[in-house]
């Protein structure tokens, strides 16, 4: 197909994907303006990937023009953006950016540009961020615009810049991080020149505020082709700047001596946690978790007597940087605990294989997963990845084991719910306590039980809490309760309470 048919093609299916596109182009042509499709909109009709629900436009009106005549046709209209030129509305279901065609200057010490307003769509183009997101398609003509050649580019798989990759970056480091994010996104490869400039500029993504880096790298990970993305940064020095664990793992031998080094394979993990990962689509948690489970490494290696190397409690070291970073980093605190989480447990079931595990183990190995216990089963099998085939084939027998084992105690105990056999109002009635730590200690006592014998029947529980609470020296308080004397209860301090599972 040539590129104009090709171009006529993308056209045809910006406007059969999105009418919407159509009847508001037609107001601002009454009104004297153009309207363009643009950036992402058409790249993506191109590659055959349009969603009708974001549209990106471009337009020569101002932008008080511009919610003057939107105003009245979006079903919702917000101008949260409009100081840098872009009014947002939302009709039928899609979601419309509109903004006045720009020409902004940079002041190269933060990301913020100084707003100018162009005159042109040519020179609105030549200042986005890369070739494949500078094409538009005005939508009264119907006329394909490509003055950077994006088409070829996306036919080729190449990421370049319309401006040199200096300036564009000079301008916005965010878009270094961005080449990374389409590398994986789009499996496109950076042009030699834009990867020099990331390597030689990698330290101007100290201007960019960790949000920002954050929603990037989220993006980069979610791509199909991740991988890609996370070598970019940090064969450019990126990710020294933004995730500098993943490189420091370069130098660290894996202790199995079956890879490259710690760094190799964690990719390789991150690729094969994806296969796991099913018809759900992009698992973030999973996928930081794989990339970063042995990022405790570097800093728990130790060298042992015959030329080994040791890597003793790396995943207790993991789980607290994982913490540090990813709060620095921003994430959601649900996002930050699930993946330490994970990294904490990831090497709990090399124990298994032993043959030491009792049932008290298997209980504790899934209350502690809790709800991530689908996602740590796929990230120990992502675990292994020993290029021998036995190895590899045992290794995932004895994990089949453990999760046949799961499920048949999860049949007979729900494993899924594992509470003390008695709840807190039964131990505070029992003991003659009001709520207070006390409680939560012979709580968390009971609740060790359970993991450990599974379930009792209720006079079994009752006579190990009260063997428990003479052992505390609460057997007095037991006895009133069973003589019907009223509890002293200035003996606990009620404002030091826990709250426990009624």
């Amino acid at each position: 197909m040539s590129r104009t048919s090709a171009a006529q093609n993308a056209v045809v299916e910006l406007l059969r994907v999105s009418p919407v596109a159509d009847d508001l182009a037609a107001r601002f042509a009454a009104a004297g303006h153009r309207l363009y499709l643009v950036g992402g909109s058409v790249r993506d009709a191109l590659l055959g990937r349009l969603h009708a629900g974001d549209l990106d436009f471009t337009t020569d009106a101002r932008p008080q023009e511009i919610m003057r005549l939107v105003k009245p046709w979006g079903d919702a209209v917000w101008d949260t953006g409009i100081a840098f030129g872009t009014v947002g509305a939302s009709k039928g279901g899609a979601v419309c950016e509109i903004t006045t065609f720009r020409a902004d200057a940079y002041d190269r010490v933060s990301r913020n540009p100084e707003v100018r307003f162009g005159d042109t769509v040519e020179a609105d183009l030549v200042r986005r961020d890369f070739t494949v997101n500078a094409m538009a398609v005005d939508l009264t003509t119907r006329r394909f615009i490509d003055p950077h050649d994006g088409m070829g580019a996306l036919e080729a798989g190449v990421l370049d810049t319309p401006a040199t990759p200096q300036e564009s970056f000079a301008d916005d480091p965010l878009r270094m991080l961005r080449a990374a994010r389409f590398a994986s996104q789009l499996g496109l490869t950076p042009a030699p020149r834009v990867v020099e400039a990331m390597a030689a500029m990698s330290a101007e993504i100290e201007r960019i505020t960790p949000e920002r880096v954050q929603a990037e790298l989220s993006k980069l990970l979610c791509g199909a082709h991740p991988r890609a993305g996370v070598e970019l940064l940090v064969d450019t020095g990126l990710a020294a700047h933004v995730l500098p664990e993943v490189p420091a793992m370069r130098l660290e031998i894996d202790e199995h001596h079956q890879h490259k080094d710690v760094y190799e394979h964690s990719l390789v993990v991150l690729e094969q946690a994806i296969d796991l990962e099913g018809g759900t689509g992009p698992d973030l948690v999973l996928r930081l978790a794989a990339l970063l489970h042995d990022i405790g490494k570097p800093d728990t290696r130790k060298h042992v007597d015959g030329g080994g190397v040791s890597f003793h409690h790396h995943e207790v070291v993991g789980a607290k940087l994982v913490r540090k970073r990813l709060r620095a980093l921003r994430y959601a605190k649900d996002v930050v605990e699930d993946v330490a989480t994970l990294v904490f447990l990831h090497l709990r079931f090399h124990g298994y294989g032993k043959g030491e595990w009792t049932d008290s183990a298997v209980r504790r190995y899934v209350t502690d997963a809790g709800e991530l216990l689908p996602r740590l089963h796929k990230l120990v099998r992502a675990d292994c990845t020993t290029r021998n085939r036995r190895k590899a084939a045992a290794l995932q027998r004895t994990y089949d084991g453990l999760e046949e084992r799961i499920a048949r105690l999860a049949a007979e105990e729900d494993l899924a719910r594992v509470r003390p056999d008695l709840d807190g109002n039964e131990i505070m009635r029992l003991l003659g306590l009001p709520p207070g730590p006390q409680v939560g200690k012979a709580w968390r006592f009971l609740k060790e039980l359970r993991l450990d014998r599974g379930p009792m029947e209720h006079d079994e529980a009752v006579a190990a809490l009260r063997e428990w609470a003479a052992e505390q020296g609460l057997g007095d308080a037991a006895l009133a309760v069973d003589q019907g004397e009223a509890h002293d209860a200035d003996q606990v301090d009620p404002a030091r309470g826990e709250d426990q599972p009624g």
